[in-house]
């Protein structure tokens, strides 16, 4: 998950500042705010494939995310009114009998919230730190109906049409492989199922786009895939979803509130 907060705070800076300041302030960003920068990115990112090279990936993106973890929830909760309506929506659409997976999960913020909602939730996530919190988190309030576990989409413990809808908050921007991920997701959902997502669309922000990218090559942050919605849509159809709603939640991030069915 991300840091919305972080985005519109820059965006501001960059608004009104000279340019020379503005490259001053950029590095300032990024030496002395480097765990805000990280939070604008996913819970969860790796290569899920299973090269030797895409192992490197994966174990230096769990280590990204692990050391992220201890302050990640102080970080986000500055942003707590976009969270309370991705919960609130979210909610709407699920049912008591749900069988539910959060993928990318992070340390629970989402994922503790609904689970009053649904039947089961199967909650996952790359580091395995956020998942620990996120398991702490939900046994303080006994939150008995979510498993949480340290793993990927692809386990093959979940089975092909298990589950009655899928969650993506925060990730899809982080996968390296995104057509795969959606097939996967679209596999792992009965028919008629839901795909909810929340996305931050950076492609439609040209100068934050260009400065996520400097910090990704060089090594601050997890690469990000810098799509437009409108991208980000027509991928969802390549996969055999069908759009129900699509909704802007925040401007300055052009964050993005996607439900799909499964075709």
């Amino acid at each position: 998950m991300h840091s919305k907060w972080f985005i519109g705070t820059l965006l501001q800076d960059l608004s009104f500042r000279p340019f020379y300041f503005t490259i001053l302030c950029i590095t300032k960003f990024l030496k002395n705010c480097f765990v805000s920068v990280l939070a604008i990115t996913a819970a969860s990112t790796c290569n899920r494939h299973s090269s030797k090279e895409g192992a490197a990936k994966v174990s230096k993106s769990e280590r990204f995310w692990d050391k992220t973890a201890s302050k990640y929830d102080q970080i986000e909760m500055k942003d707590a009114q976009i969270y309370n309506t991705i919960i609130n929506r979210t909610k709407t659409y699920l049912k008591p009998s749900d069988i539910v997976m959060d993928y990318g999960c992070g340390t629970g913020l989402i994922a503790n919230e609904i689970a009053d909602s649904v039947q089961v939730l199967h909650a996952i996530d790359l580091s395995a730190n956020m998942v620990e919190i996120a398991g702490k988190k939900a046994l303080e309030r006994s939150i008995a109906n979510i498993s949480y576990a340290h793993t990927t989409i692809f386990d093959e413990r979940y089975k092909k049409g298990s589950f009655d809808a899928i969650l993506a908050f925060h990730i899809l921007h982080l996968l390296e492989d995104e057509g795969a991920e959606l097939q996967r997701i679209h596999e792992l959902l009965k028919p008629g199922a839901l795909f909810i997502s929340a996305t931050p669309c950076v492609g439609e922000k040209r100068l934050l786009k260009g400065l996520l990218s400097v910090a990704g090559k060089a090594g601050l942050m997890p690469a990000i895939q810098a799509f437009k919605s409108s991208q980000l849509v027509e991928n969802m159809k390549k996969a055999n979803f069908s759009l129900m709603e699509a909704d802007c939640l925040n401007l300055s991030s052009q964050e993005y509130f996607i439900v799909a069915r499964k075709g």
